[in-house]
């Protein structure tokens, strides 16, 4: 056991003696799972409290930290792994929406803390929960008291992590501008702004293309390098002798697209250094856990103190000092239903699927040539398209929809037909998609541009099984297989 170890188990033994301590994490603790850490590694699951002494008897045996669920059980210690989604949502009471907000910078993760308050604030939320992470971050919470337990037919309770996840990133977006400008303000320069390519999301440095000649025979190359790293030589093809440089020009490079900002300006885009500071939704996640307020941590021996939400700014990890410490509760006395505005905001704002966002960024800028086709038909459609249509025999149902959705809106389908459509398909799936999540999805696109399905050569198809012809791979793309057996039939089959 080395020296950090065993302090902190001296100050948990001291620390969670204290009954004020106990009985407001006990209180916490209620239809939780909660799971206790025993500095590197995690106690069994599931596990509850049941009485103040329990957490006290823990610390004696050598826990140092304690974890809990953002769902709510009926009865947590029933939870089992081999669970399906239909059993959870059964036995889930509800849920709290939980945003964990961390950064290298304690004042960054202020800034994004009350910048988020804020939004949350416009929406009509106005309890909100608030404790420091005990290392260099905030929890964020909105208890599930606020949200409402029913929307479109569809029992919130069993939209998790669905809906959560949706929230997350519809407030991420709401916050991104307001948070570069903060952090601007906050460093005085443009030290904590970097370029990223659109479609990839990769960080891109400063380049330079830079065209050669051979001396000799004349021929002529362009190279991309990077600006910070060093040249490198270019040697001719065919005489093998070191090219001399001809014009330098500079710009910004993508390796992983073969993409620069000289012919794709649009795909480069300025973002606030995700290094300096990011809001983790990996917390919604079935069963995922987070460290209950006034919890030590391991790394900092801080308690996960909670704050008053209108004071971030005052915030020092002095106030954290497991000696010093002033308890408050972490979950708000908050009006029922007070959240109902920014769950209907999330809903028609986006998708949510992790897949449809990598997505986006692949395709959602990018224009095509505005064609309308007059004889389209289910005969036109693409192989892999109508294997779709057949119904999913296994998972991949949400991604098969994105497909669609994205293929049907790029033909410009009348948004009731798209809708006709949908609903026929969900009913041959082997287990349809939720009501209210197929009218979330149809809801959002109805709002959108016509975005282009992604490309035969992505990893989505083969994913849920489908595998696209030769014929489908040579047209790269299921919009331009359906405008080319468009134009071949209007010309009498010619191709």
């Amino acid at each position: 056991m080395d020296i950090k170890e065993q302090r902190i188990r001296k100050i948990a033994i001291s620390y969670y003696s204290r009954p004020d301590v106990r009985k407001n994490m006990l209180e916490f603790s209620k239809n939780r799972e909660v799971v206790p850490r025993y500095f590197e590694g995690f106690g069994k699951r599931p596990d509850t409290f049941n009485y103040q002494s329990d957490i006290l008897e823990l610390a004696k045996k050598g826990a140092t930290s304690f974890h809990a669920s953002e769902e709510i059980w009926q009865d947590p210690l029933e939870l089992d792994t081999d669970m399906n989604e239909e059993q959870l949502n059964n036995m889930r009471r509800g849920w709290d929406l939980l945003i964990d907000i961390d950064s290298k910078y304690l004042d960054y993760s202020k800034l994004y803390a009350e910048i988020l308050i804020e939004v949350l604030r416009s929406h009509g939320i106005s309890n909100i929960g608030v404790k420091f992470s005990g290392s260099k971050g905030f929890h964020i919470i909105v208890p599930w008291k606020a949200f409402p337990k029913e929307l479109s037919g569809q029992e919130t309770r069993k939209m998790f992590p669905e809906w959560p996840r949706l929230i997350c990133k519809y407030l991420s977006d709401q916050i991104t501008e307001k948070l570069k400008n903060k952090v601007l303000d906050l460093n005085n320069n443009q030290e904590s702004i970097e370029m990223y390519c659109f479609n990839c999301n990769n960080s891109i440095e400063p380049s330079y293309k830079i065209s050669f000649q051979c001396p000799a025979c004349k021929t002529e190359s362009e190279s991309f390098e990077s600006a910070i790293k060093r040249k490198r030589i270019i040697r001719c093809p065919n005489c093998e002798i070191e090219m001399q440089e001809t014009n330098k020009q500079e710009l910004y490079f993508c390796p992983t697209c073969n993409l620069n900002s000289q012919t794709n300006k649009e795909n480069f885009k300025e973002r606030v250094k995700t290094q300096h500071i990011d809001a983790d939704i990996i917390l919604v996640s079935p069963r995922h856990l987070f460290r209950m307020p006034y919890s030590l941590h391991e790394k900092t021996s801080l308690s996960s103190a909670v704050l008053d939400p209108d004071k971030i700014k005052d915030f020092d990890i002095k106030d954290a000092d497991p000696l010093k410490i002033q308890l408050k509760n972490f979950i708000p006395d908050v009006k029922e239903n007070e959240a109902s505005q920014l769950l209907i905001r999330a809903i028609e704002h986006s998708p949510i699927e992790e897949e449809e966002v990598v997505v986006k960024k692949n395709f959602g800028k990018k224009k095509f040539k505005d064609i309308t086709i007059n004889n389209l038909t289910p005969d036109l459609y693409p192989p892999s398209i109508k294997i779709i249509l057949k119904g999913m025999p296994s998972d991949g149902r949400k991604r098969a929809l994105f497909i669609l959705l994205s293929f049907f809106k790029s033909l410009k389908l009348d948004d009731q037909e798209i809708e006709n459509i949908i609903n026929d398909w969900n009913k041959k799936n082997y287990e349809p998609l939720r009501t209210g999540y197929i009218r979330s999805q149809l809801s959002w696109y109805k709002k959108q541009d016509p975005k282009l399905p992604p490309n035969y050569d992505k990893p989505y198809y083969r994913e849920i099984g489908i595998n696209p012809t030769t014929g489908e791979l040579k047209s790269k793309n299921p919009v331009s297989y359906v405008i080319r057996k468009s134009f071949a039939l209007n010309k009498g089959g010619k191709k």
